[in-house]
């Protein structure tokens, strides 16, 4: 029945996907964002709440959630229609040309295009490979950081070297007691300023590794850290260990759609289209020369995959959105800014 066909299904109920609903309803289309877990932010939500973001245009500074409560009021402008709880595994091209997707619970979707901003897909992160290591995750070995103030007065350990640990180490600096930060190499994979203002505010080791913990019950209480040359090792009394050594990505059966991918991610090019007519994608879930990593490209992308799947339903479509600042519906409406 034509009444069950969506224009546009978002796939993925990040801040990418959310903007990019948000856009779809600029452009009067029928939108379904489906995200599969039982909040919406993705990762930032499930990992990075308290984290200050500072590379997104015109904002100095947000905190992870308070931006996504900001994405999550300006995605639901045009009322689409939104699914919690599902995650899309089978895709079927009908002999409308609509596609049917299924989640693994059983719950079916018909669509004219598909956009995917699933980022890594069920996102986990990288976990401590030390014998034992899970019983302290009831007690201080953390994997995020949703409440700074958790930390205040706490001698902190954080063992990692990308963005996320330089960020928790310098947002940590001021509440906690101490902060040390270790890094298996030398060189910290993160914006040079973070890096500078890190090392300023706490103490470094590298190249060091965690070796063992030491704790009663579920509580770390001190931790061996090795340097990963020399072999030497060191003893340290701590309060709270943090591990950011990445996070892993699982697609599940969306890997085997027939999407082409590399480094594991789908292949888009300039329209943000995948090698699938009627399927684009956007953020973190995909790959293409020049690639900016960072939510603000992000932004751009969600657009252009939307602006992509307008003219794939009609031909004559106009090739974006009018401003917003010329948008009808916008014009009417009185609300707060979103900034």
């Amino acid at each position: 029945m034509l009444h069950n066909v969506y224009d546009v299904t978002v796939i993925g109920g990040g801040p990418i996907g959310l903007f990019t609903a948000f856009y779809s309803g600029m452009r009067h289309l029928k939108t379904k964002l489906i995200e599969c877990t039982s909040e919406l932010g993705g990762k930032i939500t499930m990992f990075y709440p308290e984290k200050t973001l500072r590379d997104i245009g015109g904002i100095t500074g947000i905190k992870g959630e308070k931006l996504v409560k900001q994405l999550i009021r300006q995605a639901q402008t045009f009322d689409p229609t939104i699914c919690l709880n599902q995650r899309i595994s089978d895709l079927e091209r009908l002999e409308d040309g609509c596609f049917l997707l299924k989640s693994e619970t059983g719950e079916t979707h018909r669509t004219r295009t598909v956009i995917l901003t699933v980022g890594a897909g069920i996102w986990k992160p990288i976990k401590l490979d030390i014998p034992h290591a899970e019983r302290y995750e009831r007690g201080n070995l953390y994997y995020s950081v949703d409440r700074l103030e958790s930390f205040r007065g706490q001698r902190v350990l954080i063992s990692g070297g990308g963005n996320s640990a330089v960020d928790w180490a310098n947002e940590l600096a001021p509440i906690a007691k101490e902060v040390t930060v270790i890094h298996r190499h030398n060189k910290f994979y993160s914006h040079e300023r973070s890096v500078s203002d890190m090392k300023a505010k706490t103490k470094v080791l590298t190249p060091y590794t965690v070796k063992a913990l030491h704790g009663d019950g579920d509580v770390i209480q001190s931790v061996t850290v090795e340097h990963a040359e020399t072999g030497l090792t060191k003893r340290m009394d701590i309060d709270a260990l943090i591990v950011s050594h990445g996070i892993q990505g699982d697609y599940g059966k969306m890997a085997h759609w027939g999407l082409d991918m590399r480094e594991e991610r789908f292949v888009v090019n300039h329209a943000m289209a995948t090698n699938i007519p009627g399927i684009f994608a956007a953020g973190d879930a995909v790959t293409y020369p020049y690639k900016l990593k960072l939510i603000a490209g992000g932004f751009q992308e969600g657009p252009v995959a939307l602006n992509s799947a307008a003219s794939y339903i009609n031909p004559n479509a106009e090739s974006m959105a009018m401003y917003s600042t010329h948008h009808e519906t916008l014009l009417k409406m009185n609300h707060e800014s979103l900034y």
